[in-house]
């Protein structure tokens, strides 16, 4: 058995009993016949879960989120991290498809942000279905499109985008769906990582926010205020 990209001592195996939660998830491993699945392993990691899973990673399964979050990043040589995009229940990270397509080495490293179960697929049968299962191959190509978008749109805020108009975007984008709820829990530091940036940098630009009565601060979350004012930080004259 090839070894698992996180640890055997800190991962729980689990047994493949939830199929109608799985084949809601991914439709397409309906195709996988009953010898496929004999190479499925379920595994459930947490934020504290050690794992080998960097740049640089040789991987060894593909992996596919069925609960919790995986948040995707890319480390500058100076050490500063930058979020690429998360991966959740349904999903793919289309650089570990990628990686594991092209045979090269992983491109990015993984945080596990909440307690998260995932399948397992060895890469040699992966990608053999990438041949002879078209549902499966629809909706890799389906994941890359979304995600090519989602990080083409990340590098063009990088390149051409202020630090206050992207905090602003940020913080709009994290407003609770809740009719009249402003509170966004989130540390200057946690913001600084999203964005690929110093935190007093970001904590300069909140406070500069808080001065012009668009937010509020507080230890460990931000209070909304204005919330046109920070769409005019988003669309400045």
């Amino acid at each position: 058995m090839k070894k698992l990209p996180v640890s055997r001592d800190s991962a729980i195996q689990q047994p493949l009993q939830d199929m109608t939660s799985i084949m809601s998830l991914f439709p397409c491993f309906g195709e996988l016949s009953e010898q496929d699945w004999l190479f499925a392993q379920m595994v459930r990691v947490s934020s504290s879960t050690p794992h080998e899973i960097a740049e640089g990673h040789r991987l060894s399964h593909a992996l596919f989120v069925v609960s919790g979050s995986v948040r995707i990043y890319k480390i500058s040589p100076g050490g500063r991290e930058v979020t690429l995009y998360r991966v959740g229940p349904g999903e793919c990270c289309v650089l570990m498809i990628a990686s594991i397509l092209g045979e090269t080495e992983y491109e990015a490293s993984v945080q596990i942000e909440t307690e998260t179960e995932v399948l397992l697929f060895p890469v040699t049968a992966f990608r053999q279905w990438m041949h002879a299962y078209p549902s499966l191959r629809r909706l890799i190509y389906r994941q890359f499109t979304e995600r090519f978008i989602r990080v083409t749109s990340l590098l063009e805020q990088i390149a051409f985008g202020s630090l206050p108009e992207r905090v602003a975007s940020y913080l709009l984008q994290q407003l609770p769906q809740t009719e009249g709820a402003t509170e966004i829990r989130v540390t200057h530091e946690q913001l600084a990582v999203e964005l690929g940036t110093a935190r007093e940098v970001v904590s300069r630009i909140l406070k500069e926010m808080a001065v012009t009565g668009a937010i509020s601060l507080q230890r460990g979350k931000i209070n909304v205020l204005d919330q046109a004012q920070l769409h005019r930080y988003c669309s400045p004259l």
